[in-house]
C-alpha cells in the first residue's frame, strides 16, 4: 500500500504544481515545452497502481511547488524529483516518454512514463 502513495503523491504534487505554476508564471517567458501535457504512468515493477493518468503544465521550462523540483530543458530533457521518488525522459513536438521510480519502506516501485501535449 504505501507504494501507492507515492504514486499518487507523484500526481497530487504535479496537479498542485500546474495550479502554482499557472498563478505565478511570467508573461514574457516561453519554452518550446510549455503548456498542458497529458501523463500516464505505467508501473512495471512494484505493487503501485497499473496505470494512472493525469494532466500537467509546464510553464517556462519548469515544474516545481509543494514537494516537486524538476525541468524540461529547451531539447525537451525532463527531470522531476518528488520526495524520494525520480522521473526522466524525453520531450519531442508534442510527445514523450521517459522512466520513473521510488521507493517507500523500503518496497520498490518503477516504471514509464508517456506524455502528450494538449
Amino acid at each position: 500500500m504505501r507504494p501507492n502513495r507515492i504514486r499518487n503523491l507523484l500526481f497530487v504534487s504535479f496537479l498542485a504544481s500546474a495550479a502554482t505554476l499557472v498563478a505565478n508564471a511570467p508573461a514574457s517567458a516561453q519554452s518550446p515545452y510549455d503548456g498542458l501535457w497529458q501523463v500516464t504512468v505505467v508501473t512495471k515493477t512494484g505493487s503501485c497502481d497499473a496505470q494512472t493518468t493525469s494532466t500537467v503544465n509546464v510553464t517556462d521550462g519548469k515544474i516545481s511547488g509543494g514537494p516537486v523540483s524538476g525541468s524540461v530543458g529547451s531539447g525537451g530533457l525532463v527531470r522531476v524529483s518528488i520526495n524520494g521518488a525520480y522521473a526522466n525522459g524525453q520531450l519531442s513536438g508534442n510527445s514523450g516518454s521517459g522512466k520513473w521510480n521510488g521507493a517507500s519502506a523500503g518496497v520498490a516501485c518503477s516504471g514509464r512514463w508517456e506524455a502528450s501535449r494538449q
